[in-house]
């Protein structure tokens, strides 16, 4: 008899977890499928994260925080027997799909996500939730205490441009996003 093709009919499936339980999730999941020999069948298993800089009381905190919480990404064969060791881990509570019949990601969906997570790893995400024009106030630094308005912002190095009224004209300010406050 041949060896059967393992990458026909292979794809990634979602599969929904309780919220908070992905990571346990995902370790049982590989535990599982080392223990009962399935590695010909279940090839990887991923809960996506990002890595994200957010202000948690008044410091700045560097958090790996989940791309979509409640989910589990796993790279399978479906058949019967794959089926129900995923289905039936601990706190697993379905695929994504219609039914009882889980439907696979798209490709270029799982490739965008993956191409996330790998510029993730090398680099942090800051979550600046202002835009241009937003008023906000100088919390920290030099300008404290001073209005202004967002004239621009750049996630990438977590910096924000306040346009800031001084000596009757308006004057670009580059500070940290932890240095303003939204008004």
């Amino acid at each position: 008899m041949a060896k059967q093709d393992s990458s026909v009919g292979r794809a990634w499936y979602a599969i929904h977890t309780y919220a908070g339980y992905e990571n346990a999730v995902a370790r049982n999941l590989r535990q599982r499928i080392e223990s009962l020999g399935l590695q010909d069948k279940i090839f990887n298993v991923i809960v996506p994260t990002e890595h994200t800089v957010k202000i948690k009381g008044g410091r700045r905190v560097e958090e790996e925080e989940k791309v979509y919480p409640g989910y589990v990404l796993v790279d399978m064969l479906v058949d019967d027997q794959s089926w129900y060791v995923v289905r039936n881990t601990p706190r697993v509570t379905g695929f994504v799909g219609s039914g009882v019949n889980p439907v696979p990601l798209q490709q270029h969906e799982v490739d965008t996500l993956l191409g996330r997570m790998q510029e993730a790893e090398g680099s942090v995400k800051h979550a600046i939730d202002l835009g241009v024009g937003d008023a906000v106030v100088i919390v920290d630094g030099p300008f404290k205490d001073l209005d202004g308005k967002v004239g621009e912002v750049d996630e990438a190095r977590g910096k924000v441009k306040v346009l800031v009224s001084m000596f009757g004209r308006e004057t670009p300010v580059e500070l940290d996003f932890l240095q303003i406050k939204r008004i």
